[in-house]
């Protein structure tokens, strides 16, 4: 019989067994007792066969558990609707060439984490020169002015600096997510920035373990990246939506031009 890939369920140790693994703290001391608390816990989930194949006290009245389960549940990935930050990401060849060809100029990009956020991990990767995982950072392209602030920034200071260097661009990592302080902390600085006038201006870019394109453009943002992004994925969509701008900018120009132009009384 063969197996429908368009239904799919998650996948352990045969394909579509509905087998997940799951990971949690209950504030309560290492017991048999706390075990069984757990696995009514999954049970509550709508899981089936729940297994605990892990738990250790953490201290305090805390014990962390690694559980196994299964899932009847399934996804129709036909059914998905997911919308891309980019269609194709660049090469860094490709998007230096991209910039001279038709920009004509240097790319200015504000990186850094704000608020609270001490995490410089993501913002890091993206900016500096070494990059990650053999993906060189902005700070590589030389068609690139990367300005990496560091760590907990201040909305009025990030808003101060992209005014300064004239940022096509400010890219905003939150790694802090505890009681979505990052939702807080985001939502903010896209206020400021409406209110300061600034927003029009740049392209706003968030990233962060727990950030995807939808939830970014929910909080009013161009774009969002998750784990896995790098310096490139970033970039191309950067340079992309720049020359957009630019094109219909020019093109809003020209047709305006032409039409006084046409309606003026010299023309006839």
């Amino acid at each position: 019989m063969t197996q429908d890939l368009n239904i799919i369920r998650p996948y352990g140790d045969t394909l579509n067994d509905g087998l997940i693994q799951l990971s949690f703290t209950l504030p309560l001391a290492k017991s048999a007792h706390t075990e069984e608390a757990a696995k009514q816990l999954v049970l509550k989930l709508g899981l089936v066969e729940p297994q605990i194949v892990y738990s250790e006290d953490i201290g305090a009245n805390f014990t962390f558990f690694i559980a196994y389960a299964q899932t009847n549940l399934s996804v129709n990935v036909n059914e998905l609707r997911v919308i891309p930050t980019t269609t194709k990401v660049l090469r860094k060849q490709e998007i230096e060439a991209c910039i001279k060809a038709k920009l004509g100029r240097q790319v200015v990009v504000l990186g850094a984490c704000i608020e609270s956020d001490a995490h410089t991990v993501g913002i890091d990767a993206i900016m500096n020169l070494k990059g990650y995982n053999g993906h060189k950072g902005l700070e590589a392209y030389q068609s690139i002015t990367a300005i990496n602030l560091g760590a907990q920034i201040s909305g009025e200071e990030l808003v101060v600096k992209a005014r300064e260097c004239g940022a096509d661009a400010i890219l905003v990592s939150q790694v802090v997510t505890q009681k979505n302080i990052h939702i807080a902390n985001l939502t903010r600085l896209a206020e400021l920035l409406e209110a300061e006038n600034v927003r029009e201006r740049v392209i706003l870019v968030v990233g962060g373990p727990r950030i995807n394109h939808q939830l970014a453009q929910e909080l009013g943002y161009d774009a969002g990246f998750g784990s896995g992004t790098y310096a490139e994925d970033v970039a191309t969509f950067v340079v992309e939506t720049l020359i957009k701008r630019e094109e219909l900018g020019n093109a809003g120009s020209s047709g305006k031009s032409g039409s006084s132009g046409n309606d003026s009384p010299q023309a006839e």
